[in-house]
């Protein structure tokens, strides 16, 4: 698959938030089981999801601003179409709460 393509850019947009996820949330447990972080419960279990969703779609700007220091055009416009798709997910999800 070449890397300056809209495609591999989609590909890049759509894996990375969800691998992100699962990294943070399970860097989350680990310093709530050791201590560093209180153990959440109730409408705090919420908050972390939230907080831990709208982290993960931060990550794709780590992708965009490789593919943007590489000139890989096409690969940042792959990368924009998940992230905005993700984006509107997250805010459709937690609208009650955030208005």
């Amino acid at each position: 698959m070449d890397k300056d393509s809209k495609l591999f850019g989609f590909v890049i947009g759509c894996i990375i938030p969800v691998l992100a996820y699962i990294a943070i949330d399970q860097i989350f447990e680990m310093l709530s089981s050791v201590g560093i972080m209180a153990n959440v419960s109730g409408e705090g279990i919420s908050r972390r999801l939230r907080t831990v969703g709208l982290l993960a779609i931060c990550t794709n700007l780590l992708a965009f601003n490789w593919a943007k220091n590489n000139r890989y055009d096409a690969t940042m416009q792959g990368i924009v179409f998940p992230t905005i798709i993700y984006v509107v997910a997250w805010i459709y999800t937690y609208y009650n709460v955030l208005f």
